[in-house]
């Protein structure tokens, strides 16, 4: 946990103000969440679903999710309002922290022919969206207790103003983008 901390206040500062201009640290990008997110549309006709997803998602942030609902009636999906459709995990501090550590040393390099992540995932506003096609490649995840496979996505927001100043803070931690 602390290196990653430490890599940021050591390393990573000086040189965002150096490359950047800035004249106080305080204008320094800093991270302030991650949003863990997983859609759930099968929870529509199976409600065990989001049970077994509530579970992999609580192993996988270290903290119960919450349910996310649906905000319109959908008659082709057989949706109505309210109903759960996901669920999702805000990690803010020492737990945002201790993730992305995960993240960045222990589940990337676990995908197979892992190349780098997409460097395209930013929103224009320096914030950053990774997509998982399934859970199990987290280590806290059991593969003879997982139901089905599903899809996770992890948002990294920040206080950059721009993408490359995001996408700079997120190469000085450590994130392994793809070169292409």
């Amino acid at each position: 946990m602390l290196a990653l901390k430490e890599r940021f206040n050591k390393e990573a500062t000086p040189k965002l103000i150096k490359e950047f201009g800035y004249k106080n640290t305080m204008e320094v990008p800093r991270l302030v969440k991650v949003v863990l997110n997983i859609g759930i549309g099968e929870a529509v006709q199976n409600a065990r679903a989001l049970e077994a997803a509530e579970s992999d998602l609580a192993a996988i942030s270290g903290q119960h999710p919450v349910t996310t609902r649906a905000k319109r009636s959908i008659a082709a999906f057989k949706l109505r309002e309210g109903m759960p459709v996901g669920l999702k995990v805000t990690l803010r501090g020492r737990r945002m922290i201790e993730f992305l550590d995960k993240l960045i040393n222990v589940v990337l390099p676990r995908i197979r022919d892992f190349q780098g992540v997409n460097p395209d995932g930013f929103d224009g506003m320096g914030n950053y969206t990774i997509g998982f096609k399934e859970q199990i490649i987290f280590p806290e995840i059991d593969f003879d207790k997982v139901d089905k496979l599903r899809g996770l996505e992890a948002t990294i927001v920040t206080t950059a103003q721009t993408d490359a100043e995001g996408r700079r803070l997120l190469e000085l931690l450590g994130m392994p983008f793809s070169r292409s």
